[in-house]
């Protein structure tokens, strides 16, 4: 009997991984490996606006009334201010020029001074690695800045300094004071070098709208085109040329900032300007900023001035009882014909992403919405006419959605069966904006039932643990209450992975599992997944099930410095830990903020519960999907952890990754 020869491998190991892998980059080095992590890599566009962006938050601050771009012939761009100047002494704990710090180190820059007083009390640029990202991307980079009766320049390749600071006296001929930043963009970081024209004249062209009075340039070296920008009528004057219709009733503008006395809800300087159109047709125009940084993928201050211009216009709408009888009002009636100019100021933004393109701050919303509902109510009614104008066309866009709504209504059909007791209904019948929240407990279930929104939010709430349905026959199912409760809620029938079930009785578009964030609650939710896993699997591949996170911690924060003392809330403990360490860098002394720890849902009020929880524009809401291991893998996974009969599958699953868990009881 011949052995056979050893199969070879088809690939072999190359390298050993040991302590020598494991490389620490330092400096700009992590911006160079990874540019797509720091801003966009399709052109250098970004990076050459985390220039303008320092210039305008000179202008913003009050200190500059100029800001010149310029697009060189060897493809360089230079930003030229009137500011202060960017310090370039020695720092007093670095012992290095500043300003050469400000574009050689991450998380440097004048943003973090957030105290009263602050060089920068309202400004777009705050992850501090804005200017240190051009300069890392850039072949050269050269700066030049003027400040108190000296000149200063520098110049950097790669991010590394290769002329280093010179300090001469300023000259007859040089400036007051002022920076002037021109980088060349290294093209290997780019899918494409050149800047996109209309992009730079839309940026330029809305940071003029939003500081009336700064004369903005742009200058073409290679044809001489110079176009200039300055907005004494600011966000009225845009809006009018960029609406494509008339509007139906005049503008509606305003703005509002706190004032000192008003600091106990929000910090002094806070606030936002507007300017609202509304139009029968045509597409809407829609641009929003914070701290001038534009934000295209909107955020909560949009959501703001949604709410504010909703509930303004509700409040009309009854209070002259306009509405026809059955039409409910929704947001998106008055917001769809909305067109805008939203500026607003926010203290400490918090943003989606290094390009910063959407907003979360979660106080923004109340912020925004504070100020412009009491303002339009005064507006409305003072102009009773327009007032009714625009009931009018809300009262339209209702009657239209409610139309489409119905027609879906009937393909559904009759023989619905009774809905269970314990369910507490939305009034729409949209699925696109319903949503069911299958609550552990009763006390829990009573928050959210008082703290929902009514119209598109139902809460069921469920007594103790569900029972484990993995092996549980699907005639036999509905001897359960609770299962019988939800399927019912839901409007699905129970079925199989491959059967296909009728969808058109679903009476929610998301089904959305809400329990406690500690063991116990982790329980429960893995038993509801099992459930819909085994029984209802078509609700997981059309995306229905979801999953609630509520907070496990809240921090009440002290005043500090212009901000106000608050509420703030952590996922679990590495968000707190964050939290603290944000604190301590706002000037708070260590143990002046108080910590809770929430046992259960059951402990939060209505109110702390919508805000965290519920609101769809400040919760957590996780989508459930089979993700990369598919549906059979899943499947074994469900078997080993919920099966009757896979004790010792368990306990050997324990003993390999228990000590891999870390169990908060």
């Amino acid at each position: 009997m011949s052995s056979k020869p050893p199969v070879k491998a088809s690939t072999q190991p190359t390298a050993e991984y040991g302590e020598g892998s494991i490389r620490v980059l330092k400096g700009l080095e992590p911006v160079k490996q990874r540019p797509g992590m720091y801003t966009r890599t399709d052109n250098p566009l970004h990076i050459i606006q985390e220039v303008i962006d320092n210039a305008a938050d000179e202008a913003l601050a009050g200190f500059g009334k100029r800001i010149a771009v310029t697009q060189h012939t060897d493809g360089s761009v230079s930003v030229e201010d009137d500011g202060r100047g960017i310090p370039f002494g020695l720092h007093p704990e670095e012992g290095v020029s500043v300003v050469e710090i400000v574009f050689t180190r991450l998380h440097a820059g004048g943003k973090f001074d957030k105290g009263s007083g602050g060089a920068y009390s309202f400004s777009g640029g705050l992850h501090g690695v804005g200017v240190s990202v051009t300069n890392a991307l850039s072949t050269r980079l050269q700066v030049t800045v003027s400040r108190d009766k000296q000149v200063a320049t520098l110049a950097f390749s790669g991010g590394d300094v290769i002329e280093p600071v010179t300090v001469r006296p300023a000259a007859s001929g040089d400036r007051k004071n002022g920076t002037t930043v021109r980088a060349w963009p290294d093209a290997k970081y780019f899918e494409s070098a050149e800047l996109p024209k209309g992009e730079l004249v839309h940026m330029l062209r809305s940071k003029a709208v939003l500081m009336p009075g700064v004369t903005i340039t742009l200058t073409h070296e290679k044809t001489g085109e110079v176009q200039t920008w300055l907005y004494k009528g600011g966000l009225r004057d845009y809006l009018t040329q960029s609406l494509s219709v008339d509007p139906l009733i005049p503008l509606f503008e305003g703005e509002q900032y706190a004032s000192r006395s008003e600091t106990e809800n929000f910090a002094e300087g806070e606030g936002a300007a507007w300017c609202v159109a509304f139009t029968e047709e045509g597409s809407p125009m829609r641009e929003s900023y914070v701290n001038l940084i534009p934000t295209v993928a909107g955020g909560t201050h949009e959501s703001g001035l949604k709410d504010g211009l909703f509930q303004a216009v509700k409040g009309f709408i009854e209070m002259h009882s306009l509405m026809p009888k059955g039409v409910k009002l929704m947001p998106d009636d008055v917001f769809s014909r909305a067109s805008f100019v939203l500026s607003a100021k926010v203290l400490d933004p918090q943003f989606q992403g290094q390009t910063k393109e959407r907003l979360n701050s979660r106080d923004a919303l109340r912020l925004v919405s504070t100020y412009v509902k009491p303002s339009l109510e005064l507006w409305l009614s003072q102009h009773v006419e327009y007032g009714k104008k625009l009931a009018d066309l809300v009262i339209k866009q209702a009657q239209a959605r409610q139309r489409a709504g119905q027609k879906v209504e009937k393909r559904r059909g009759s023989g619905v069966a009774v809905l269970p007791g314990k369910l507490t209904d939305c009034e729409s019948r949209d699925i696109s904006l319903n949503e069911v929240f299958l609550v552990e407990g009763d006390s829990a279930g009573g928050s959210a039932k008082m703290g929902r929104d009514k119209e598109t939010q139902a809460v069921l709430p469920l007594r103790g643990k569900v029972l484990n349905a993995w092996e549980v026959e699907r005639d036999l199912l509905f001897k359960n209450n609770e299962i019988h409760d939800i399927s019912v809620a839901i409007g699905v029938d129970p079925h199989g992975p491959n059967d296909e079930p009728d969808l058109s009785g679903l009476r929610y578009g998301k089904v959305c599992i809400l329990s406690d964030a500690d063991v116990d609650g982790s329980h429960i939710q893995v038993l509801l997944l099992t459930l819909v896993f085994r029984h209802s699997p078509k609700l997981i591949e059309t995306g229905h099930i979801y999953i609630a996170r509520p907070p496990l911690f809240r921090v009440d924060a002290p005043a500090r410095g212009k901000k106000p003392a608050a509420k703030l809330y952590a996922l679990d403990e590495g968000e707190m830990t964050a939290i603290l360490d944000k604190l301590r860098k706002e000037g708070c002394r260590e143990g002046s903020w108080t910590i809770s720890r929430f046992k259960g849902l059951g402990e939060m009020n209505a109110e702390q519960l919508w805000d965290t929880t519920l609101n769809p524009e400040t919760r957590r809401l996780l989508p459930v999907a089979y993700g990369e291991p598919g549906f059979d893998a899943t499947e074994d996974s469900f078997t080993k952890l919920m099966g009757k009969g896979e004790a010792a599958s368990r306990r050997e699953l324990m003993e390999l990754h228990g000590n891999e868990v870390e169990i908060d009881v």
